[in-house]
C-alpha cells in the first residue's frame, strides 16, 4: 500500500524539524548530519589531474562524509 505525505499543493514536503530525528528504510532515526565541507580547487593547480594531492585528499574526505551521512539516514545500503 502506498501512503502519500502531501498537503496537495505545490509548496513541497519537509520531513523533520530542527533537532528532530529521521530515518529511512527501517534504520534507527538520527539527527540531521553535519554538512560535508565544501572543496575548492581555485588555488593554483598541479598534478596529472589538475589539482594538488591536498585537494585530492579533501575531495576524498568530502565524498566519504556524504557516503557516511547517507548511510546514517538509511539512504545508502
Amino acid at each position: 500500500m502506498t501512503v502519500y505525505n502531501s498537503a496537495g499543493d505545490s509548496d513541497g514536503t519537509s520531513f523533520g524539524q530542527s533537532g528532530e530525528k529521521i530515518g529511512f528504510f527501517g534504520t534507527t532515526p538520527v539527527v540531521q548530519p553535519t554538512a560535508a565541507v565544501a572543496v575548492s580547487t581555485s588555488a593554483a593547480v598541479s598534478g596529472a589531474f589538475g589539482f594538488t594531492s591536498a585537494q585530492a585528499a579533501a575531495i576524498i574526505t568530502a565524498i566519504n562524509t556524504l557516503i557516511a551521512n547517507n548511510a546514517s539516514l538509511g539512504l545508502d545500503a
